[in-house]
């Protein structure tokens, strides 16, 4: 089986969906690699190191996709104007990526229409035996890192304490607002750096793991966070009262603070609204605010997408794409998330993929097959876009070997950056 590993098109899109490593493995259990020229340079992967690794190289899009039988990408192909790539696709083919499916109706749909079989990763389920093919937490992780190196970058002091002959400088104050993957990440991070450190999140429960790193938690109202949380570890959007109270409770806190970095994301749900221009009017001057959620709208009043914007000395800053801030690290883990999710599914006799398609992590990503959307909360999401459903055909075969047992996951991989 040959898979594919093409450019990203996207502005902006530094990362690849492969790594000299993973592609050693594909190799490695008898499947073929076809990489595209230049795949790999943004995240400093050279055309050699693939070939290297056992991949060839095809020189364009259509060269790389050309028999194909899956393609591995970090977002999902282009459906529509300048680089288009979805008519370069054969029917049929399976395609695994972050697809956004549950916020891009159009594209879904043009994808089940061209025939496409498609998983959306960022909608693995959390179970335990699927955290090695979360891409949410990978990614996020490193988003999380890359905030604070952003907000020191931009705040013109120094984040520890450091005694001198000449005086002492004060340590920075670092409030997060959200404690996910990517929320836990930045506390350890800024910690690191010496900064002191308080955060806040809508479930209690992360409370014990900020305290863990060396914050201090800032509880809002104990009473409506304790439902809080999914059954799968993500936050529940909060009542408007809930957010009234926090911006009280915030609005106090946050005068004091240097830097505010927000991560707050809900699935398919527009990023809400946490810093309000009020609370960043009586900000000090110099202080920064990261916004890792501005992609979704934005955690923060006055965010703007590649943005820093600066509002009165206050710098608000809106990278999109932060993980790919760190290409080659993000484009490693991905690769691996996604190396994760295939190998259960390679029959090693005839070097094919044999999906069973009642595994939890296949069911719960899968988006479309056979021309239409058959994720119910993809289809939800999609209303009446999704193609009409055509008669009953027969089911492809399913692979022999049974699904893995599953566990809960934590609840410590909720409610941060992509999450």
């Amino acid at each position: 089986m040959k898979i594919a590993i093409p450019k990203e098109r996207r502005s902006g899109e530094t990362r690849v969906a492969g790594s000299p490593d993973v592609v050693g493995k594909l190799v490695g259990m008898g499947l073929e690699v076809v990489v595209e020229s230049g795949a790999g340079l943004r995240s400093n992967v050279t055309d050699q190191a693939f070939k290297d690794a056992g991949a060839s190289i095809a020189k364009d899009l259509s060269a790389t996709l050309k028999g194909a039988g899956m393609v591995l990408k970090i977002l999902a192909p282009i459906t529509s104007g300048a680089g288009e790539e979805l008519s370069k696709y054969d029917k049929g083919t399976i395609v695994l990526s972050h697809m956004s499916a549950l916020t891009n109706a159009d594209d879904v749909t043009a994808y089940a229409k061209a025939g496409l079989t498609t998983f959306a990763m960022e909608l693995m389920p959390r179970i335990t035996r699927a955290q090695s093919m979360d891409i949410l937490s990978s990614q996020s992780n490193l988003a999380g890192y890359r905030a604070v190196i952003d907000a020191a970058y931009e705040y013109g002091c120094a984040f520890p304490m450091m005694m001198t002959a000449a005086g002492t400088v004060a340590p920075s104050k670092v409030f997060i607002m959200g404690v996910g993957v990517a929320g836990l990440q930045a506390i350890a991070t800024a910690k690191r750096l010496g900064a002191v450190i308080t955060a806040t999140d809508v479930r209690p429960a992360t409370k014990e793991q900020v305290e863990s790193l060396g914050g201090k938690f800032l509880v809002v109202d104990p009473e409506m966070e304790k439902d809080a949380q999914t059954d799968g570890g993500y936050a529940k959007e909060m009542p408007p009262e809930y957010f009234e109270k926090q911006k009280q409770v915030v609005a106090e806190h946050i005068k004091k603070q240097d830097v505010v970095i927000t991560t707050a994301l809900i699935p398919g749900r527009p990023a809400p609204k946490l810093v309000t221009k009020e609370m960043v009017a009586s900000m000090k001057t110099g202080a920064i605010i990261i916004d890792l959620a501005v992609e979704a709208g934005g955690n923060c009043e006055g965010a703007e997408a590649e943005k820093v914007v600066d509002k009165n000395g206050v710098k608000i800053v809106g990278y999109t794409n932060t993980q790919g801030r760190v290409p080659g690290n993000a484009s490693a883990l991905f690769a691996k998330n996604l190396f994760n999710f295939i190998t259960p599914h390679v029959d090693k006799e005839s070097k094919t993929l044999s999906f069973d398609w009642e595994d939890e992590t296949v069911s719960g990503t899968l988006v479309t097959r056979d021309g239409e959307i058959v994720n119910q909360r993809v289809k939800d999401a999609v209303g009446s876009a999704a193609p009409k459903k055509k008669a009953a055909t027969k089911s492809k075969p399913k692979a022999k070997a049974p699904s893995k047992s599953s566990k809960p996951a934590k609840a410590d991989a909720a409610s941060g950056k992509g999450e």
